[in-house]
């Protein structure tokens, strides 16, 4: 993608996307990058936001993450750090391409939408260390959708050297162009369950006011995850995606929702079909048996 120039006529540095998925989701105690969202991971969905504004986008992960089924569908730079949250992702970028400028997103943005993340291109300031929104929430800067120039990579690595790692104090103590966001939800985050309900309700506006009876049975490595073949149950669960993730926080389940298939009384479906009550729900990992 072309940029106009500015800043006395200087082309500003090509502009690459860094979608982070490197966390550990302790607080969502299921993997983040792989919650569905209408049919598609949390993952698939920020790489299809960044893809039109860069050149080309890279998922950041843990040096751990790298063998994951859907992190490895993507291009991938591995932190050289551990232990430093997402400024680790973002050093690694500048390290792996130090002329460019790097259009940063946090995978866990459910609301964020494409005219949010436009207007945030558009605004872009090349001069400056970043360009950032202010949140509507507090008014500091929200540093995981945010622009990051090559300016920005020698005081980052001083910040981080001194021991810090909060890349929105950063931000804070460097010359940042801030600006509002056109929408003041489209970058609240979700990091637990009970944040994922929510923004589900918003998505999936159904009533979730009625229990409903569901029976479910587990196959292969499911099964011996769960310690049981099948299970009756009462959920408020709307979708076969939202019932994974409610059973994922009771068992240690460790295949993520993309790696299965699901099925409704006896029929594929796609994850965000919804449940009624009396259904009979299988989940199938790749290789069933038993």
């Amino acid at each position: 993608m072309s940029a106009e120039p500015r800043n006395g006529g200087r082309v500003p540095a090509p502009l690459l996307g860094l979608v982070l998925a490197g966390g550990r989701s302790t607080r969502m105690r299921t993997d983040k990058a792989a919650l569905l969202y209408a049919g598609r991971s949390q993952l698939e969905r920020a790489m299809e936001l960044i893809a039109p504004h860069v050149q080309r986008a890279y998922v950041s992960v843990r040096a751990d993450q790298g063998q994951d089924p859907l992190r490895a569908r993507f291009p991938q730079i591995r932190d050289l750090q551990d232990n430093l949250g997402p400024i680790a992702g973002l050093l690694a970028a500048q390290a792996a391409h130090p002329q460019a400028a790097w259009l940063v997103l946090a995978c866990d943005l459910p609301l964020l939408d494409a005219a949010t993340l436009a207007h945030l291109v558009r605004c872009r300031a090349p001069e400056r260390c970043a360009t950032a929104y202010r949140s509507s929430h507090d008014g500091l800067p929200e540093p995981l959708c945010a622009i990051w120039e090559p300016r920005s990579a020698a005081p980052l690595t001083a910040y981080v050297t001194r021991g810090r790692q909060c890349p929105r104090r950063f931000l804070l103590g460097a010359d940042t162009y801030l600006i509002d966001e056109p929408d003041p939800h489209a970058l609240d985050n979700v990091n637990t369950p009970e944040e994922y309900r929510s923004v589900m309700s918003a998505l999936l506006p159904e009533s979730t006011s009625n229990p409903k009876h569901i029976t479910v049975q587990y196959y292969a490595l499911l099964r011996e995850q769960a310690g049981r073949r099948d299970e009756a149950l009462v959920t408020q669960a709307r979708t076969a995606a939202e019932l994974y993730t409610e059973l994922a926080r009771r068992y240690p389940f460790s295949l993520p929702q993309e790696m299965l298939r699901v099925a409704i009384n006896a029929e594929f479906r796609d994850w965000t079909a919804p449940l009624r009550d009396g259904d009979a729900v299988v989940f199938i990992p790749p290789v069933a048996g038993g």
